[in-house]
C-alpha cells in the first residue's frame, strides 16, 4: 500500500512540474516581449527594465526556466504591477473566502447526491424518472442563472438573505446553493447508477439473507462500494467549483479568487492570472493524489493491484 502511495505522490510531483513548465512555455509563446506581457497596460518609466531584471529575462532561456521553476516552487510569483503588491499577498488575501464557498458547496452537493441517490435508486420508474429530470435540469442550468433566480426569490422578494457581501453565514447560503446544485445534479446520476449496479452484486443477496434491513444494506455496505465511481469525478468537481466560483462570486458581490481573477484578466495583470492558474493546477493535483490514496482505503481489493 505504501509503495502505491509513494508512486502516486511521485506522479503528482511530475504533474505539478509539468504544469509549471506549460505555464513557462505559454508565457514565452505569447506574441511580444515577456516584460511587456507582465507589465500589462502600465507604462511607468523603468518598469519594463525592472521586470526584466526581476524575472531574469536578460539571461538565456535555460537559465530563465530554472529560475522560473525555482521561484514558483518557493511560492514566489512575483509582483502585481497593477496592484503594486506581491502576488502571493494578493492571492492569499482572497483565498479564504473562495475556500469557504467551494468547500461549503462541495459538502452540500455531496450530501444532496448521497441522499437523493440512496432514496431513488432501485425504486419505481416514475420516481426515478422525476429525479432524473430534476438532476438533469440542475446539471445543465448555468450557474449565473441559478444565482439570479435565487437572488430574486430569497433576497429581493422574501428578504431572507443579503443580496451581496460576505458578512456572516447568511451571505454564504445562496452562493453555496448556487454552486452546489449543478454539481449535485451530475453526482446524483453517477452515484445512483453505481448503487443500482452494486445492489445486483452477490454480496447484497447474502446480506439480505442474513436479515439486514434495506436501509442498513444501502447505508452501511452499498454506499461504500458505489462511492468509487463518484470519487473519480473528484478532479472535475474541484475544477467545476473553482470555475463556478468566478461567476458566483461576481453575481453575489463576494470577495475571493474568482473576483480577483476576473479583475486581473480585465486589467491584463498577468502575474496574478498566472498565480491563480498554477494554484488551481496544484489543488487539482493534490486532490487527485488524495483520492488515489482513498481508493485503496475504501476498496481493499485495490491494494493487490
Amino acid at each position: 500500500m505504501w509503495r502505491q502511495v509513494l508512486a502516486r505522490l511521485g506522479a503528482s510531483l511530475v504533474v505539478a512540474w509539468g504544469s509549471i513548465t506549460v505555464a513557462f512555455l505559454a508565457l514565452h509563446a505569447l506574441p511580444g516581449q515577456v516584460e511587456d506581457i507582465l507589465a500589462g497596460d502600465l507604462d511607468y518609466p523603468g518598469l519594463r527594465e525592472a521586470i526584466a531584471a526581476e524575472w531574469g529575462l536578460d539571461r538565456g532561456i535555460g537559465e530563465q526556466y530554472v529560475a522560473f521553476v525555482t521561484r514558483i516552487a518557493s511560492g514566489d510569483f512575483g509582483m502585481s504591477y497593477e496592484l503594486r503588491q506581491p502576488v502571493t499577498d494578493v492571492v492569499a488575501s482572497q483565498l479564504l473566502p473562495t475556500v469557504y464557498l467551494a468547500a461549503t458547496a462541495g459538502i452540500l452537493a455531496f450530501s444532496i447526491a448521497v441522499v437523493l441517490a440512496t432514496l431513488t435508486s432501485g425504486r419505481g420508474r416514475v420516481a426515478r424518472r422525476i429525479a432524473s429530470i430534476v438532476e438533469l435540469t440542475f446539471a445543465s442550468t448555468p450557474v449565473f442563472w441559478i444565482g439570479i433566480l435565487l437572488l430574486m426569490v430569497f433576497s429581493f422578494n422574501l428578504r431572507w438573505f443579503p443580496v451581496s457581501g460576505a458578512e456572516g453565514w447568511r451571505s454564504l447560503v445562496l452562493p453555496a446553493i448556487t454552486l452546489a446544485l449543478p454539481t449535485a445534479g451530475l453526482l446524483t446520476q453517477v452515484l445512483r447508477d453505481a448503487i443500482e449496479k452494486t445492489l445486483d452484486q452477490p454480496f447484497v443477496t447474502t446480506l439480505r439473507a442474513r436479515g439486514l434491513s434495506e436501509r442498513q444494506i444501502r447505508v452501511q455496505h452499498v454506499l461504500r462500494h458505489a462511492a468509487l465511481p463518484m470519487m473519480t469525478l473528484g478532479g472535475w468537481i474541484i475544477g467545476g467549483l473553482l470555475g463556478g466560483a468566478v461567476i458566483t462570486e461576481k453575481v453575489f458581490g463576494r470577495p475571493g479568487l474568482g473576483t480577483t481573477t476576473l479583475n486581473a484578466v480585465l486589467s491584463h495583470d498577468v502575474p496574478v492570472v498566472l498565480a491563480v492558474v498554477l494554484l488551481a493546477a496544484f489543488i487539482y493535483v493534490a486532490a487527485s493524489t488524495i483520492l488515489d490514496v482513498l481508493y485503496v482505503i475504501i476498496d481493499p481489493r485495490l491494494k493487490a493491484q
